[in-house]
């Protein structure tokens, strides 16, 4: 395609011929290029994926490269530089692998910045360096913002500021009465959450701790099966002692706390169970959501999951009979989620609490055995030299019948991670407390992990997540659902036997709507 052929598909498409004056690049076009087109031509990529093509720099945007030529940017001439018409591909024919950049096309707007930049001469200030950011997509990114409203947190504001700097995208014709009116049909919200609710409060004959019975539960989907252990409410001393071996600040003081009855998974959610979660073959978009729901959708159907992993999440270590790994806090509150749509009862992730209450198990030391007897209760890394974890149940069970409470896997709970949290507690008993998320970092992991020594797996010691864990994670923004460089880190389930309200249960299954 050349100057010809891009003046009949300008005038086919209606696409606007009127020029601008004065683009700024600094300030118009090196936004949209940073976000659409650096993630593939930057050094890097020209040198290992053999796109030759590198646009960083303006010495070798205008250099071009052998796939396509040099002139590449023709200042003067945009019909005549691909880096231009390449962009209005896709309005001819979406499939053709000259369609820059693919699959996503620019819009009318942001076409005519570029054009009207290379035929205004292109200038290119000098030592400026390109360097890839996030990409704005308007329904994904923007859409939820403008839909809930300020106040904005920091990555609120710094994609709404992105989003601008790459031209306010916003879909032609779309007004948020639109996106109110989508939200009426079936989708990821509240009323999904109160049928699933109703569902539940139909399913559950259990009304008192004396009806509380250990059971074994199958997910519809899969036939797969897991067990539950009754875990009766109670009273305990949360926190470390300040004589403890390897205790942190964090652990202290303690202080009473009282929870309410619930039953807790006997074992740690395992890729059988997790795997049909995490790997749908639905088109998602990227925060998961269908990209088609049927008006007659299945409640299960309709539930935000994992987009497909980037490569195969147990690296290596194995998958039948082992524990899941790698997935976010937010990808453990949606299998929840996920889980009690099909079975009819309230799944979610523990409160910081409840795991140490169930993980102490009556007991009031550092562990819940002997500490000459860890060995044979926990999967540890005590001479640091452990490979990787073990299946679900090789060691023996706390007092009231969990395994790998210590070790195996970390596990993630719900709370924020506040290092000085226990000391803004009552002295009298504090029920059922839980520190809501409002950042996405840290929140609290607990229970250590085959890859830790001893006092790392202690009742109290408390782990707080990181951005060092997405390092691996080559997606911009990172994604939502992986965790890849935790290959220690998964979680297990609770089934309270107080049902909550809708409002509640919904909070709580999409905490990472809480992230900043």
């Amino acid at each position: 395609m050349r100057k010809s052929s891009i003046l009949l598909a300008t005038a086919a498409t209606g696409l606007s011929l009127a020029h601008a004056e004065n683009v700024d690049f600094t300030t118009q076009v090196q936004p949209i290029f940073e976000a659409t087109c650096i993630q593939c031509h930057n050094p890097e990529k020209a040198d290992k994926d053999g796109a030759e093509y590198d646009m960083s720099t303006m010495e070798a945007a205008f250099k071009g490269g052998e796939s396509y030529g040099k002139d590449v940017i023709k200042p003067g001439d945009s019909n005549d530089s691909p880096v231009y018409w390449m962009t209005t591909v896709h309005y001819d024919d979406p499939e053709d692998p000259e369609a820059m950049p693919p699959k996503k096309p620019l819009s009318e707007a942001q076409q005519n910045i570029i054009r009207d930049w290379i035929d205004q001469g292109a200038e290119w200030p000098e030592g400026v360096v390109l360097e890839e950011k996030p990409r704005m997509d308007f329904k994904v990114n923007i859409l939820p913002l403008l839909s809930k409203g300020g106040p904005f947190s920091d990555k609120d504001k710094m994609m709404l500021r992105l989003w601008v700097e790459q031209g306010a995208v916003w879909p032609e014709g779309f007004t948020l009465g639109d996106a109110q009116a989508e939200e009426s049909g079936p989708g990821d919200n509240l009323a999904l959450v109160e049928q699933i609710r109703e569902q539940i409060l139909e399913n559950s004959t259990e009304k008192a701790e004396g009806d509380m019975k250990e059971y074994t539960e199958t997910i519809a989907k899969t036939g797969v099966k897991f067990d539950m252990v009754p875990i009766m409410g109670g009273e305990f001393l949360m926190g470390s002692p300040g004589d403890e071996a390897g205790r942190f600040e964090d652990e202290g003081p303690q202080h009473k706390v009282s929870v309410e009855p619930f039953w807790m998974g006997k074992f740690e959610v395992t890729w059988a169970e997790y795997e049909p979660f995490m790997i749908t073959g639905v088109a998602r978009n990227k925060d998961g959501s269908p990209e088609s729901i049927p008006a007659n959708a299945a409640a299960v159907d309709i539930i935000s999951s994992p987009t497909t992993p980037y490569t195969e999440m147990s690296f290596g270590m194995g998958t039948d009979g082992y524990p899941a790994i790698c997935m976010t806090q937010h990808a453990a509150n949606k299998y929840c989620q996920w889980l009690s749509a099909q079975t009819g009862h309230y799944y979610r992730l523990p409160t910081e609490a409840e795991w140490e209450y169930a993980c102490r198990a009556g007991t009031n030391g550092p562990f819940s055995c002997p500490e000459e007897e860890l060995a044979d209760y926990a999967v540890m890394d005590p001479e640091a030299v452990r490979v990787g974890y073990e299946k679900i149940g090789t060691k023996k069970p706390n007092p009231w019948g969990l395994y790998d409470m210590h070790g195996n896997v970390m596990e993630w709970v719900l709370d924020q991670y506040i290092a000085d949290a226990y000391g803004t507690r009552k002295e009298e008993v504090n029920v059922n407390p839980l520190e809501i998320p409002t950042t996405l970092y840290p929140r609290i992991a607990r229970g250590g992990s085959w890859y830790d020594p001893p006092e790392e797996l202690r009742s109290a010691r408390r782990i707080w997540s990181d951005e060092s864990w997405k390092t691996q994670d080559p997606q911009l923004p990172k994604s939502i659902w992986y965790h890849t460089d935790a290959h220690w880190l998964g979680f297990r389930v609770i089934r309270p036997l107080k049902v909550p309200e809708a409002e509640k249960m919904d909070e709580l299954w999409n905490l990472g709507r809480n992230g900043e």
